[in-house]
C-alpha cells in the first residue's frame, strides 16, 4: 500500500478496562503515531458498536496518541471504526498520473462466533474454530474476497502471511495468549468519487483485533517505538 511516509502502516483497535482506542502505526513494532505528526492525517474516524444485529454509533475523540472510542465491547460484541477522509495523493503509473485514496478501517472482536461484514473491506470470524486454529473470512462490499493477502501480527512482532481461498476464507494459528492483529489489504482499480473529490483507485486496509486467552505464554513486546516526525 502506498502511503508516502506512512507506507505499511495500519489502523487497529485495542480495548482494556479503561476503554477502547483506534490507533495508527505498526502494532508489531509497538509504534503508535502521535499528534502532532502522522496521526493528524486522520480527520475523525467513525466508530460503531455491534451487538447482534444492532449497530450503535460511538463517540470518538482525538487524543495525542490515538482516537478514544466511547463504547466498550462486552462479550459477544464488537467495535468497528473507519476513516473516510484520509488525504488523497497522486502517483505516476506509466505515462499517466493517477489520484489514489487510502481507506483505513478496523474491527475488534471479543469472541470468535460468526459475524456479518459491516465495513467496505472486512475480516470476520466464521465461527469455525479449533484449539489450534481460527477460521476467518474476508469480504469486499459484502461479497467474499478470494486470493486476498492477510498478515497476522503479534505484539511481539512475530508475523505470518496468509491468502484467502476462493471463498474468501483462511485459517490462522494463534498459539500464544494475548492480542493478535490481522491486516487485510485490497486495492480497487475502479475510479470513483469521495465527496466532491474524484479518484482513480482506492487502497483499502482493514485490521481485525482478537484476543486469545489460552495457549502458550505471550512473547514480550518490544519497547515503544518513537512516532514519526512531521510529514
Amino acid at each position: 500500500v502506498f502511503l508516502g511516509n506512512a507506507s505499511a502502516h495500519q489502523a487497529w483497535i485495542e480495548q482494556n478496562a479503561k476503554g477502547a482506542t483506534f490507533y495508527f502505526g505498526e502494532f508489531g513494532e509497538n509504534l503508535r503515531e502521535a499528534s502532532p505528526g502522522l496521526l493528524d492525517k486522520f480527520q475523525m474516524p467513525v466508530a460503531h458498536k455491534i451487538s447482534g444485529k444492532a449497530k450503535e454509533i460511538a463517540v470518538v475523540s482525538k487524543t495525542p496518541r490515538g482516537f478514544a472510542i466511547s463504547a466498550h465491547a462486552a462479550q459477544g460484541e464488537s467495535l468497528i471504526a473507519e476513516e473516510t477522509s484520509y488525504p488523497s495523493w497522486e502517483q505516476k503509473r506509466g505515462t499517466t498520473t493517477q489520484r489514489g485514496v487510502y481507506m483505513p478501517a478496523a474491527r475488534l472482536v471479543t469472541d470468535l462466533k460468526q459475524q456479518a461484514p459491516q465495513l467496505a473491506l472486512d475480516l470476520v470470524p466464521t465461527g469455525v474454530n479449533s484449539k489450534s486454529s481460527v477460521e476467518l473470512q474476508a469480504f469486499y462490499k459484502g461479497q467474499p474476497l478470494p486470493k486476498a493477502k492477510v498478515v497476522l501480527v503479534t505484539a511481539a512482532g512475530w508475523s505470518q502471511e496468509h491468502h484467502t481461498d476462493e471463498a474468501g476464507k483462511l485459517k490462522v494459528a494463534t498459539p500464544w495468549r494475548g492480542t493478535y492483529v490481522l491486516e487485510l489489504a485490497h486495492s480497487d482499480k475502479t475510479a470513483g468519487q469521495r465527496g466532491e473529490e474524484k479518484y482513480d483507485f482506492a487502497d483499502y486496509v482493514t485490521s481485525l483485533t482478537l484476543t486469545q486467552s489460552t495457549g502458550l505464554a505471550a512473547l514480550a513486546a518490544p519497547a515503544p517505538a518513537a512516532p514519526s516526525k512531521g510529514e
